[in-house]
Protein backbone atom coordinates (compact mmCIF):
# COMPACT_ATOMS: atom_id res chain seq x y z
CA UNK A 1 0.00 0.00 0.00
CA UNK A 2 1.09 3.46 -0.60
CA UNK A 3 0.55 6.54 1.86
CA UNK A 4 -0.56 9.06 -1.16
CA UNK A 5 -2.80 6.78 -3.07
CA UNK A 6 -5.36 4.70 -2.41
CA UNK A 7 -5.57 2.21 -5.01
CA UNK A 8 -9.43 1.22 -6.92
CA UNK A 9 -10.46 -2.24 -6.98
CA UNK A 10 -12.75 -2.81 -9.91
CA UNK A 11 -15.79 -4.72 -10.01
CA UNK A 12 -15.87 -8.46 -12.23
CA UNK A 13 -18.76 -9.31 -13.68
CA UNK A 14 -19.71 -12.55 -15.52
CA UNK A 15 -19.14 -11.66 -19.34
CA UNK A 16 -22.37 -12.73 -21.53
CA UNK A 17 -20.49 -15.39 -23.14
CA UNK A 18 -20.72 -17.65 -19.94
CA UNK A 19 -24.23 -16.53 -18.97
CA UNK A 20 -25.65 -17.02 -22.35
CA UNK A 21 -23.60 -19.80 -23.28
CA UNK A 22 -23.14 -18.53 -26.81
CA UNK A 23 -19.87 -17.33 -28.48
CA UNK A 24 -20.46 -13.74 -30.12
CA UNK A 25 -17.93 -12.79 -32.72
CA UNK A 26 -16.73 -9.25 -32.04
CA UNK A 27 -14.57 -6.79 -34.67
CA UNK A 28 -11.90 -6.11 -31.97
CA UNK A 29 -10.47 -7.71 -28.61
CA UNK A 30 -7.31 -5.87 -26.72
CA UNK A 31 -5.60 -7.48 -24.43
CA UNK A 32 -3.89 -5.84 -21.53
CA UNK A 33 -5.62 -2.79 -19.67
CA UNK A 34 -2.35 -1.12 -18.77
CA UNK A 35 -1.76 2.57 -20.34
CA UNK A 36 -1.24 1.76 -23.71
CA UNK A 37 -3.96 -1.05 -24.26
CA UNK A 38 -6.26 1.20 -22.38
CA UNK A 39 -5.49 3.92 -24.78
CA UNK A 40 -6.39 1.41 -27.83
CA UNK A 41 -9.34 0.37 -26.50
CA UNK A 42 -10.62 4.14 -26.34
CA UNK A 43 -9.16 5.26 -29.56
CA UNK A 44 -11.43 2.35 -31.30
CA UNK A 45 -14.81 3.19 -29.66
CA UNK A 46 -14.62 6.59 -30.05
CA UNK A 47 -13.87 6.34 -33.47
CA UNK A 48 -17.09 4.18 -33.47
CA UNK A 49 -15.28 0.34 -33.30
CA UNK A 50 -16.89 -1.97 -30.53
CA UNK A 51 -14.18 -3.27 -28.89
CA UNK A 52 -14.05 -6.00 -25.56
CA UNK A 53 -10.71 -4.52 -23.24
CA UNK A 54 -9.94 -7.86 -21.39
CA UNK A 55 -7.39 -7.93 -18.55
CA UNK A 56 -6.07 -10.35 -16.06
CA UNK A 57 -6.43 -8.23 -12.97
CA UNK A 58 -9.05 -5.55 -10.90
CA UNK A 59 -6.57 -2.56 -10.32
CA UNK A 60 -4.30 -0.23 -11.52
CA UNK A 61 -0.28 -0.66 -11.87
CA UNK A 62 1.17 -1.53 -8.22
CA UNK A 63 4.24 1.42 -7.99
CA UNK A 64 4.75 4.53 -9.93
CA UNK A 65 6.72 2.67 -12.81
CA UNK A 66 6.34 4.57 -15.24
CA UNK A 67 6.58 8.38 -15.17
CA UNK A 68 7.28 10.99 -17.68
CA UNK A 69 4.48 11.48 -20.44
CA UNK A 70 6.23 13.80 -23.47
CA UNK A 71 4.30 16.64 -25.64
CA UNK A 72 3.44 14.25 -28.24
CA UNK A 73 1.98 11.83 -25.65
CA UNK A 74 0.07 14.41 -23.95
CA UNK A 75 -1.51 15.79 -27.42
CA UNK A 76 -2.45 12.18 -27.92
CA UNK A 77 -4.09 11.87 -24.45
CA UNK A 78 -6.25 14.84 -25.31
CA UNK A 79 -7.34 13.59 -28.32
CA UNK A 80 -8.89 10.21 -26.13
CA UNK A 81 -10.10 12.75 -23.93
CA UNK A 82 -7.82 12.44 -20.89
CA UNK A 83 -5.10 15.05 -21.20
CA UNK A 84 -6.44 17.80 -18.96
CA UNK A 85 -6.58 15.90 -16.02
CA UNK A 86 -3.11 13.96 -16.62
CA UNK A 87 -1.72 17.98 -16.47
CA UNK A 88 -3.52 19.69 -13.97
CA UNK A 89 -2.40 16.54 -11.37
CA UNK A 90 0.95 15.67 -12.79
CA UNK A 91 4.14 18.20 -12.81
CA UNK A 92 4.89 20.11 -15.58
CA UNK A 93 8.62 21.16 -16.61
CA UNK A 94 11.15 21.38 -19.26
CA UNK A 95 13.99 21.95 -18.15
CA UNK A 96 17.02 19.28 -17.28
CA UNK A 97 20.17 20.01 -15.90
CA UNK A 98 22.98 17.56 -16.40
CA UNK A 99 25.83 17.65 -13.22
CA UNK A 100 28.99 15.94 -13.03
CA UNK A 101 30.48 15.44 -9.61
CA UNK A 102 29.19 18.91 -7.60
CA UNK A 103 28.87 20.92 -10.72
CA UNK A 104 26.22 21.79 -13.87
CA UNK A 105 27.62 21.06 -17.19
CA UNK A 106 24.63 20.95 -18.94
CA UNK A 107 21.38 21.76 -19.44
CA UNK A 108 18.43 21.92 -22.15
CA UNK A 109 15.01 23.17 -22.35
CA UNK A 110 12.29 20.85 -23.97
CA UNK A 111 10.14 23.93 -25.45
CA UNK A 112 11.76 26.97 -26.14
CA UNK A 113 9.42 28.66 -28.23
CA UNK A 114 6.11 30.11 -27.33
CA UNK A 115 2.24 29.39 -27.43
CA UNK A 116 2.22 25.83 -27.00
CA UNK A 117 -0.74 24.07 -25.25
CA UNK A 118 1.37 20.92 -23.71
CA UNK A 119 4.71 21.59 -21.90
CA UNK A 120 7.61 19.25 -22.76
CA UNK A 121 7.01 16.68 -20.34
CA UNK A 122 4.94 15.96 -17.53
CA UNK A 123 5.59 13.82 -14.39
CA UNK A 124 2.83 11.65 -13.82
CA UNK A 125 2.73 8.28 -11.73
CA UNK A 126 1.43 5.97 -13.67
CA UNK A 127 -1.52 4.67 -12.14
CA UNK A 128 -3.24 7.87 -12.11
CA UNK A 129 -3.35 8.10 -16.12
CA UNK A 130 -4.45 4.32 -15.87
CA UNK A 131 -7.37 5.10 -13.41
CA UNK A 132 -8.36 8.43 -15.21
CA UNK A 133 -8.03 5.94 -18.45
CA UNK A 134 -10.18 3.63 -17.13
CA UNK A 135 -12.64 5.96 -15.55
CA UNK A 136 -13.17 7.55 -19.56
CA UNK A 137 -13.17 4.05 -21.16
CA UNK A 138 -16.18 2.80 -18.80
CA UNK A 139 -17.79 5.55 -19.76
CA UNK A 140 -17.89 4.81 -23.39
CA UNK A 141 -20.59 2.86 -24.87
CA UNK A 142 -18.70 1.18 -27.69
CA UNK A 143 -16.29 -0.56 -25.41
CA UNK A 144 -16.15 -3.52 -22.63
CA UNK A 145 -14.11 -3.25 -20.18
CA UNK A 146 -13.78 -6.98 -18.45
CA UNK A 147 -11.51 -7.30 -15.47
CA UNK A 148 -10.08 -10.64 -14.01
CA UNK A 149 -10.63 -12.56 -17.54
CA UNK A 150 -7.65 -13.88 -18.33
CA UNK A 151 -6.94 -15.11 -21.85
CA UNK A 152 -4.98 -18.59 -21.45
CA UNK A 153 -4.97 -19.40 -24.99
CA UNK A 154 -5.23 -18.19 -28.50
CA UNK A 155 -5.81 -19.29 -31.85
CA UNK A 156 -4.51 -17.59 -34.86
CA UNK A 157 -7.18 -17.95 -37.90
CA UNK A 158 -7.31 -16.64 -41.25
CA UNK A 159 -10.09 -14.40 -40.55
CA UNK A 160 -9.89 -13.84 -36.82
CA UNK A 161 -8.66 -14.63 -33.59
CA UNK A 162 -10.11 -17.34 -30.99
CA UNK A 163 -9.39 -17.02 -27.35
CA UNK A 164 -10.07 -18.86 -24.18
CA UNK A 165 -10.23 -16.73 -21.19
CA UNK A 166 -10.81 -18.04 -17.55
CA UNK A 167 -12.51 -16.11 -15.11
CA UNK A 168 -13.86 -16.44 -11.15
CA UNK A 169 -17.11 -18.34 -13.01
CA UNK A 170 -15.20 -20.25 -15.66
CA UNK A 171 -14.09 -20.45 -19.23
CA UNK A 172 -15.19 -19.15 -22.07
CA UNK A 173 -14.47 -18.49 -26.10
CA UNK A 174 -14.25 -15.38 -27.50
CA UNK A 175 -14.02 -14.87 -31.58
CA UNK A 176 -12.84 -11.87 -32.62
CA UNK A 177 -12.04 -10.09 -36.55
CA UNK A 178 -8.52 -8.57 -35.26
CA UNK A 179 -6.89 -8.70 -31.68
CA UNK A 180 -4.41 -5.93 -30.35
CA UNK A 181 -2.04 -7.21 -28.07
CA UNK A 182 -0.66 -5.16 -24.94
CA UNK A 183 -0.20 -7.33 -22.62
CA UNK A 184 3.49 -5.95 -21.79
CA UNK A 185 7.11 -6.76 -21.90
CA UNK A 186 6.28 -10.36 -20.69
CA UNK A 187 3.39 -10.59 -23.37
CA UNK A 188 1.81 -13.90 -22.51
CA UNK A 189 0.19 -13.66 -25.71
CA UNK A 190 3.62 -13.33 -27.60
CA UNK A 191 4.62 -16.42 -26.11
CA UNK A 192 1.35 -18.52 -26.99
CA UNK A 193 2.19 -17.42 -30.21
CA UNK A 194 5.36 -18.43 -30.16
CA UNK A 195 7.02 -15.68 -31.12
CA UNK A 196 10.35 -14.03 -30.61
CA UNK A 197 11.48 -10.65 -29.76
CA UNK A 198 15.00 -9.75 -30.11
CA UNK A 199 18.06 -7.54 -28.31
CA UNK A 200 20.29 -7.05 -25.50
CA UNK A 201 20.35 -6.87 -21.73
CA UNK A 202 22.29 -4.09 -20.49
CA UNK A 203 24.39 -5.74 -17.44
CA UNK A 204 23.68 -3.31 -14.61
CA UNK A 205 21.15 -2.41 -12.20
CA UNK A 206 19.43 0.47 -10.79
CA UNK A 207 17.26 1.16 -8.08
CA UNK A 208 13.94 2.83 -7.77
CA UNK A 209 12.94 4.59 -4.35
CA UNK A 210 10.25 7.06 -4.66
CA UNK A 211 9.95 9.18 -1.64
CA UNK A 212 7.33 11.56 0.16
CA UNK A 213 8.78 14.91 1.08
CA UNK A 214 8.60 18.24 0.80
CA UNK A 215 11.35 20.00 -1.01
CA UNK A 216 11.35 23.39 -2.72
CA UNK A 217 13.36 22.32 -5.94
CA UNK A 218 12.14 22.96 -8.96
CA UNK A 219 10.29 21.42 -11.24
CA UNK A 220 13.11 20.37 -13.08
CA UNK A 221 15.00 16.87 -14.07
CA UNK A 222 18.51 16.27 -12.77
CA UNK A 223 20.82 13.51 -13.38
CA UNK A 224 23.88 13.43 -11.91
CA UNK A 225 27.09 11.85 -12.71
CA UNK A 226 29.44 10.10 -10.21
CA UNK A 227 27.90 12.41 -7.31
CA UNK A 228 29.52 12.96 -4.15
CA UNK A 229 26.84 11.20 -2.22
CA UNK A 230 26.94 8.27 -4.49
CA UNK A 231 30.51 8.15 -5.87
CA UNK A 232 31.32 6.14 -9.37
CA UNK A 233 27.66 5.36 -10.53
CA UNK A 234 24.72 8.06 -11.16
CA UNK A 235 21.54 9.30 -10.04
CA UNK A 236 18.43 10.43 -11.55
CA UNK A 237 16.11 12.63 -9.71
CA UNK A 238 12.23 13.61 -10.58
CA UNK A 239 9.65 15.26 -9.51
CA UNK A 240 6.19 13.73 -9.18
CA UNK A 241 2.73 14.77 -8.04
CA UNK A 242 1.60 14.47 -4.53
CA UNK A 243 5.32 15.39 -3.19
CA UNK A 244 6.07 12.02 -4.56
CA UNK A 245 10.11 12.13 -5.70
CA UNK A 246 11.63 9.48 -8.07
CA UNK A 247 15.17 8.79 -7.18
CA UNK A 248 17.03 6.59 -9.37
CA UNK A 249 20.37 5.04 -7.83
CA UNK A 250 22.62 2.92 -10.33
CA UNK A 251 24.11 -0.09 -8.39
CA UNK A 252 26.25 -1.65 -10.76
CA UNK A 253 25.64 -5.34 -12.12
CA UNK A 254 26.72 -7.73 -9.02
CA UNK A 255 24.16 -5.94 -6.70
CA UNK A 256 22.29 -7.78 -5.05
CA UNK A 257 18.14 -6.89 -5.98
CA UNK A 258 16.86 -8.32 -2.74
CA UNK A 259 19.45 -6.83 0.01
CA UNK A 260 19.04 -3.29 -2.20
CA UNK A 261 15.36 -3.17 -1.92
CA UNK A 262 15.57 -3.04 2.03
CA UNK A 263 14.74 0.05 3.90
CA UNK A 264 18.13 -0.55 5.86
CA UNK A 265 20.61 -0.09 2.56
CA UNK A 266 17.77 2.57 0.82
CA UNK A 267 17.31 4.92 3.73
CA UNK A 268 21.43 5.09 4.14
CA UNK A 269 21.13 6.05 0.06
CA UNK A 270 19.02 9.01 0.23
CA UNK A 271 20.23 10.59 3.59
CA UNK A 272 23.31 10.68 1.84
CA UNK A 273 21.67 12.38 -0.96
CA UNK A 274 19.18 14.72 0.47
CA UNK A 275 20.86 15.40 4.00
CA UNK A 276 20.16 14.54 7.22
CA UNK A 277 17.99 16.79 8.35
CA UNK A 278 15.42 16.44 5.36
CA UNK A 279 12.51 14.09 6.33
CA UNK A 280 11.12 11.90 3.92
CA UNK A 281 8.88 8.44 3.86
CA UNK A 282 9.61 5.60 1.33
CA UNK A 283 6.60 5.34 -0.46
CA UNK A 284 8.00 2.53 -3.35
CA UNK A 285 10.55 0.85 -4.15
CA UNK A 286 12.08 -1.96 -6.89
CA UNK A 287 15.29 -2.74 -8.57
CA UNK A 288 15.51 -3.38 -12.44
CA UNK A 289 17.67 -4.38 -14.69
CA UNK A 290 16.90 -3.15 -19.03
CA UNK A 291 16.98 -4.09 -22.36
CA UNK A 292 16.66 -2.75 -25.56
CA UNK A 293 14.65 -5.29 -27.84
CA UNK A 294 11.30 -5.63 -30.37
CA UNK A 295 9.41 -8.12 -32.88
CA UNK A 296 10.57 -8.31 -35.70
CA UNK A 297 7.40 -7.29 -37.02
CA UNK A 298 4.25 -5.49 -35.04
CA UNK A 299 1.80 -7.55 -37.45
CA UNK A 300 1.34 -10.97 -37.40
CA UNK A 301 -1.99 -12.22 -39.19
CA UNK A 302 -5.08 -10.47 -37.39
CA UNK A 303 -2.93 -10.21 -33.85
CA UNK A 304 -1.51 -6.73 -34.05
CA UNK A 305 1.43 -6.05 -31.05
CA UNK A 306 1.56 -2.23 -29.75
CA UNK A 307 3.45 -0.50 -26.40
CA UNK A 308 6.00 -2.96 -24.49
CA UNK A 309 4.77 -6.18 -25.61
CA UNK A 310 6.33 -5.53 -29.46
CA UNK A 311 9.28 -3.71 -28.00
CA UNK A 312 11.32 -2.28 -24.56
CA UNK A 313 13.67 0.19 -24.12
CA UNK A 314 15.85 1.43 -21.05
CA UNK A 315 13.38 4.31 -19.51
CA UNK A 316 16.36 6.73 -19.66
CA UNK A 317 14.64 9.13 -22.26
CA UNK A 318 10.96 8.17 -20.99
CA UNK A 319 10.63 6.30 -24.40
CA UNK A 320 8.41 3.28 -23.19
CA UNK A 321 5.06 4.54 -22.51
CA UNK A 322 5.40 7.73 -24.88
CA UNK A 323 6.32 5.20 -27.59
CA UNK A 324 3.54 2.90 -27.05
CA UNK A 325 0.64 5.38 -26.77
CA UNK A 326 2.18 6.70 -30.05
CA UNK A 327 1.63 2.94 -31.69
CA UNK A 328 -1.89 3.04 -30.81
CA UNK A 329 -2.25 6.74 -32.17
CA UNK A 330 -0.50 5.03 -35.78
CA UNK A 331 -2.54 2.01 -35.70
CA UNK A 332 -6.22 2.77 -34.73
CA UNK A 333 -7.20 4.88 -37.61
CA UNK A 334 -5.68 2.54 -40.05
CA UNK A 335 -7.86 -0.72 -38.15
CA UNK A 336 -11.16 1.46 -38.25
CA UNK A 337 -10.53 2.02 -41.76
CA UNK A 338 -10.13 -1.69 -42.93
CA UNK A 339 -12.69 -2.87 -40.59
CA UNK A 340 -15.13 -0.31 -42.17
CA UNK A 341 -13.70 -1.67 -45.60
CA UNK A 342 -12.71 1.81 -46.76
CA UNK A 343 -8.93 0.16 -46.90
CA UNK A 344 -6.97 -2.52 -47.98
CA UNK A 345 -5.46 -5.03 -45.33
CA UNK A 346 -2.07 -3.92 -46.37
CA UNK A 347 -3.11 -0.23 -44.32
CA UNK A 348 -1.90 -2.33 -41.23
CA UNK A 349 1.63 -3.42 -42.64
CA UNK A 350 2.74 0.21 -42.78
CA UNK A 351 1.66 0.29 -39.33
CA UNK A 352 4.67 -2.42 -38.34
CA UNK A 353 6.27 -0.55 -40.14
CA UNK A 354 6.86 3.07 -39.31
CA UNK A 355 6.64 1.72 -35.45
CA UNK A 356 9.26 -0.76 -36.91
CA UNK A 357 11.28 2.27 -37.62
CA UNK A 358 10.16 4.65 -34.71
CA UNK A 359 10.95 1.33 -32.15
CA UNK A 360 14.61 1.39 -33.99
CA UNK A 361 15.10 5.02 -33.14
CA UNK A 362 13.78 4.60 -29.92
CA UNK A 363 16.73 1.81 -28.90
CA UNK A 364 19.14 3.20 -31.23
CA UNK A 365 18.64 6.60 -28.47
CA UNK A 366 17.92 4.32 -26.00
CA UNK A 367 21.60 2.10 -26.34
CA UNK A 368 23.75 4.87 -26.63
CA UNK A 369 22.00 6.39 -23.43
CA UNK A 370 22.87 3.98 -21.42
CA UNK A 371 26.08 3.30 -23.32
CA UNK A 372 26.97 6.82 -22.16
CA UNK A 373 25.71 6.50 -18.41
CA UNK A 374 27.69 3.21 -17.77
CA UNK A 375 30.58 3.03 -19.53
CA UNK A 376 31.28 -1.10 -20.32
CA UNK A 377 35.48 -0.24 -20.40
CA UNK A 378 37.75 1.94 -19.35
CA UNK A 379 38.43 3.97 -22.07
CA UNK A 380 34.93 4.52 -22.29
CA UNK A 381 34.79 5.76 -19.05
CA UNK A 382 37.84 7.76 -19.50
CA UNK A 383 35.91 9.47 -22.99
CA UNK A 384 32.66 10.22 -20.61
CA UNK A 385 34.25 12.03 -17.63
CA UNK A 386 36.43 13.74 -20.17
CA UNK A 387 33.03 15.05 -22.42
CA UNK A 388 31.49 15.83 -19.35
CA UNK A 389 34.77 17.65 -17.59
CA UNK A 390 34.86 19.92 -21.36
CA UNK A 391 31.31 20.28 -21.24
CA UNK A 392 31.42 22.91 -18.53
CA UNK A 393 33.22 25.59 -20.41
CA UNK A 394 33.01 24.22 -24.38
CA UNK A 395 29.49 24.06 -26.58
CA UNK A 396 30.73 21.23 -28.70
CA UNK A 397 31.10 18.66 -25.59
CA UNK A 398 27.67 19.75 -24.31
CA UNK A 399 26.16 18.16 -27.61
CA UNK A 400 28.36 14.90 -26.54
CA UNK A 401 26.61 15.09 -23.12
CA UNK A 402 24.03 12.01 -22.96
CA UNK A 403 22.18 11.21 -19.63
CA UNK A 404 18.48 10.23 -21.78
CA UNK A 405 18.03 11.45 -25.22
CA UNK A 406 13.89 12.41 -24.08
CA UNK A 407 11.39 11.16 -26.18
CA UNK A 408 10.36 13.03 -29.06
CA UNK A 409 8.04 11.55 -32.32
CA UNK A 410 9.29 10.26 -34.73
CA UNK A 411 9.66 11.44 -38.27
CA UNK A 412 8.30 9.03 -40.56
CA UNK A 413 9.87 10.24 -43.65
CA UNK A 414 10.25 7.41 -45.76
CA UNK A 415 6.58 6.02 -45.06
CA UNK A 416 5.38 4.84 -47.99
CA UNK A 417 2.32 6.48 -47.17
CA UNK A 418 3.53 10.43 -47.52
CA UNK A 419 3.38 12.40 -51.18
CA UNK A 420 7.04 13.47 -51.47
CA UNK A 421 7.58 17.54 -51.67
CA UNK A 422 7.28 19.16 -55.39
CA UNK A 423 7.95 22.20 -53.66
CA UNK A 424 10.33 24.14 -51.40
CA UNK A 425 9.44 24.67 -47.71
CA UNK A 426 11.45 25.48 -44.86
CA UNK A 427 10.63 24.42 -41.04
CA UNK A 428 9.90 20.91 -39.61
CA UNK A 429 6.87 19.80 -40.93
CA UNK A 430 7.48 17.38 -43.59
CA UNK A 431 5.44 14.62 -44.81
CA UNK A 432 5.81 11.98 -42.22
CA UNK A 433 5.50 14.16 -38.96
CA UNK A 434 3.02 15.02 -36.58
CA UNK A 435 1.79 18.76 -37.09
CA UNK A 436 2.19 21.13 -34.87
CA UNK A 437 0.41 22.78 -32.50
CA UNK A 438 -0.29 26.39 -31.96
CA UNK A 439 -3.22 29.24 -31.23
CA UNK A 440 -6.13 29.67 -33.41
CA UNK A 441 -9.34 31.55 -33.41
CA UNK A 442 -12.89 31.61 -35.06
CA UNK A 443 -14.86 34.20 -34.73
CA UNK A 444 -14.96 35.15 -30.57
CA UNK A 445 -13.39 31.28 -29.68
CA UNK A 446 -9.82 30.81 -28.81
CA UNK A 447 -8.51 27.29 -29.25
CA UNK A 448 -5.72 25.14 -30.23
CA UNK A 449 -5.24 23.53 -33.32
CA UNK A 450 -4.60 20.22 -32.41
CA UNK A 451 -7.48 20.16 -30.28
CA UNK A 452 -9.63 20.76 -33.78
CA UNK A 453 -7.49 17.95 -35.86
CA UNK A 454 -7.29 14.18 -35.79
CA UNK A 455 -9.76 10.88 -36.74
CA UNK A 456 -10.66 11.65 -40.09
CA UNK A 457 -8.49 13.43 -43.14
CA UNK A 458 -8.44 16.75 -42.89
CA UNK A 459 -6.75 19.56 -45.47
CA UNK A 460 -5.20 22.72 -43.94
CA UNK A 461 -5.38 25.99 -46.95
CA UNK A 462 -3.98 28.90 -45.88
CA UNK A 463 -5.49 32.01 -47.52
CA UNK A 464 -5.87 35.39 -47.67
CA UNK A 465 -9.45 35.82 -47.92
CA UNK A 466 -11.61 33.11 -46.82
CA UNK A 467 -14.20 34.56 -48.75
CA UNK A 468 -12.09 34.74 -51.87
CA UNK A 469 -10.87 30.93 -52.10
CA UNK A 470 -9.77 29.33 -55.16
CA UNK A 471 -11.39 26.35 -56.36
CA UNK A 472 -13.94 26.31 -53.73
CA UNK A 473 -16.62 23.99 -55.58
CA UNK A 474 -13.49 21.32 -55.66
CA UNK A 475 -13.10 21.70 -52.57
CA UNK A 476 -16.18 21.26 -51.22
CA UNK A 477 -16.76 17.82 -53.52
CA UNK A 478 -13.16 16.33 -51.49
CA UNK A 479 -16.02 16.59 -48.33
CA UNK A 480 -18.45 14.90 -50.32
CA UNK A 481 -15.93 12.06 -51.54
CA UNK A 482 -16.07 7.59 -50.58
CA UNK A 483 -13.68 9.01 -47.76
CA UNK A 484 -14.45 12.65 -46.91
CA UNK A 485 -11.52 14.64 -46.24
CA UNK A 486 -12.67 18.10 -43.92
CA UNK A 487 -11.62 21.29 -45.42
CA UNK A 488 -10.49 24.13 -43.07
CA UNK A 489 -9.37 27.32 -44.20
CA UNK A 490 -6.57 29.29 -42.25
CA UNK A 491 -6.17 32.95 -42.51
CA UNK A 492 -4.00 35.77 -41.00
CA UNK A 493 -7.58 37.87 -40.99
CA UNK A 494 -10.59 35.90 -39.55
CA UNK A 495 -13.67 36.38 -41.58
CA UNK A 496 -15.94 33.97 -42.98
CA UNK A 497 -16.62 31.11 -45.81
CA UNK A 498 -19.65 31.93 -47.81
CA UNK A 499 -19.21 28.09 -49.41
CA UNK A 500 -19.69 26.75 -45.55
CA UNK A 501 -15.62 25.91 -45.04
CA UNK A 502 -14.92 26.15 -41.66
CA UNK A 503 -12.06 29.00 -41.19
CA UNK A 504 -9.44 29.19 -38.43
CA UNK A 505 -7.91 32.55 -37.70
CA UNK A 506 -4.06 32.49 -37.64
CA UNK A 507 -4.28 35.72 -34.91
CA UNK A 508 -0.73 35.01 -33.66
CA UNK A 509 1.04 34.32 -37.28
CA UNK A 510 2.37 30.92 -35.22
CA UNK A 511 0.74 28.91 -38.14
CA UNK A 512 2.24 30.39 -40.50
CA UNK A 513 5.89 30.36 -38.48
CA UNK A 514 5.24 26.73 -38.11
CA UNK A 515 4.03 25.63 -41.44
CA UNK A 516 6.09 27.71 -43.73
CA UNK A 517 2.66 29.00 -44.71
CA UNK A 518 1.83 31.28 -47.89
CA UNK A 519 -1.28 32.33 -49.67
CA UNK A 520 -2.05 28.98 -51.47
CA UNK A 521 -0.57 26.41 -49.24
CA UNK A 522 -1.74 23.54 -48.65
CA UNK A 523 -1.31 20.54 -46.22
CA UNK A 524 -3.11 17.03 -45.62
CA UNK A 525 -3.19 15.16 -42.66
CA UNK A 526 -4.07 11.91 -41.67
CA UNK A 527 -5.97 11.00 -39.05
CA UNK A 528 -3.57 10.58 -36.28
CA UNK A 529 -2.63 14.58 -37.11
CA UNK A 530 0.60 13.37 -39.14
CA UNK A 531 1.39 15.31 -43.13
CA UNK A 532 0.30 13.11 -45.40
CA UNK A 533 1.57 15.61 -48.26
CA UNK A 534 1.90 19.60 -49.19
CA UNK A 535 1.38 21.92 -51.76
CA UNK A 536 1.94 25.39 -52.69
CA UNK A 537 -1.13 25.48 -54.27
CA UNK A 538 -4.76 24.21 -54.22
CA UNK A 539 -4.84 21.16 -56.67
CA UNK A 540 -7.97 18.72 -55.45
CA UNK A 541 -6.64 16.15 -58.12
CA UNK A 542 -3.00 15.81 -56.06
CA UNK A 543 -4.91 15.74 -52.75
CA UNK A 544 -7.41 12.80 -54.43
CA UNK A 545 -3.88 11.11 -55.08
CA UNK A 546 -2.53 12.04 -51.60
CA UNK A 547 -5.39 10.57 -49.76
CA UNK A 548 -5.36 7.15 -52.12
CA UNK A 549 -1.24 6.98 -51.10
CA UNK A 550 -1.99 7.80 -48.13
CA UNK A 551 -4.73 4.72 -48.11
CA UNK A 552 -2.70 2.07 -49.31
CA UNK A 553 -5.25 2.66 -52.85
CA UNK A 554 -2.15 3.73 -54.93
Amino acid sequence: MLSTYQYPKYEYSMPPELRGGVTTRHPVVVVGAGPVGLAAAIDLAQQGVPVILLDDDDTVSIGSRGVCYAKRALEILDRLGVGDECVEKGVSWNVGRTFFREEEVYNFNLLPQADHKRPGMINLQQYYLEEYLVRHAQALPDLDLRFRNKVISVSPEADGVALQVETPDGIYTLDADWMVVADGARSSIRRMMELEVDGKIFMDRFLIADVVMKADFPAERWFWFDPPFHPGQSVLLHHQADNVWRIDFQLGWDADPEEEKRPEHVIPRIRAMLGDDREFELEWVSVYTFQCRRMSKFRHGRALFVGDAAHQVSPFGARGANSGIQDVDNLVWKLRLVIEGKAPESLLDTYSDERVYAADENILNSTRSTDFITPKSRMSLVFRNAVLTLARDYPFARALVNSGRLSVPSCLEDSRLNTPDTASFLGDMAPGTPGDDCPMRAQVDNFWLLDKLGNRFQLLVYVEDPAKVPQASALQALMAGDLPIEVILVTPRGGRSPDGLRVFEDYTGRFAERYDAHPGTTYLLRPDQHVAARWRKIDPNAVRSALARATCKL
